[in-house]
């Protein structure tokens, strides 16, 4: 995508509309740009899942998401600017900024956003069940 240009990107416009992403804001994780910083990082970084997809579509720097798969081993993955990730309701994740201390990203939802975190151990939730029998399905 173009992260450049992201207020007038036809890619990300369909996106949005395809996946009906109705509702956007952007965040600045850097210390002198986020309030509480030290705070929040300690708080992406915790192991946890959400009821909902997360989408987060990187304008500016970088960092990793690390998964868990189907083993419960985790995979990190390397976002940086121009990358969009999405994260199904029901997968243990966390969030980390790499050696730059800096990202500028996009958030997305369906609706009305929902910012509640469930730290692990949440698998009684609908959320990780069905994600768990997808899972399944898929192997």
């Amino acid at each position: 995508l173009d992260a450049d240009n992201y207020e007038t990107d036809p890619c990300l416009k369909e996106i949005r509309r395809a996946e009906n992403y109705s509702w956007m804001d952007i965040v600045t994780i850097h210390k002198d740009k986020l309030p509480n910083y030290e705070e929040k990082i300690k708080t992406f970084y915790e192991e946890h899942l959400h009821l909902d997809d997360e989408i987060r579509y990187i304008l500016d720097g970088s960092g990793y998401f690390d998964v868990r798969d189907k083993d419960d081993k985790w995979i990190r993955i390397s976002m940086e600017k121009g990358d969009m990730i999405t994260l199904p309701a029901g997968i243990y994740h966390r969030f980390t900024l790499d050696e730059n201390n800096y990202v500028k990203a996009m958030r997305l939802f369906v609706g009305e956003p929902v910012w509640t975190a469930y730290n692990r151990p949440a698998d009684d939730f609908p959320a990780r069940k069905q994600y768990m029998k997808l899972l399944a399905e898929e192997a």
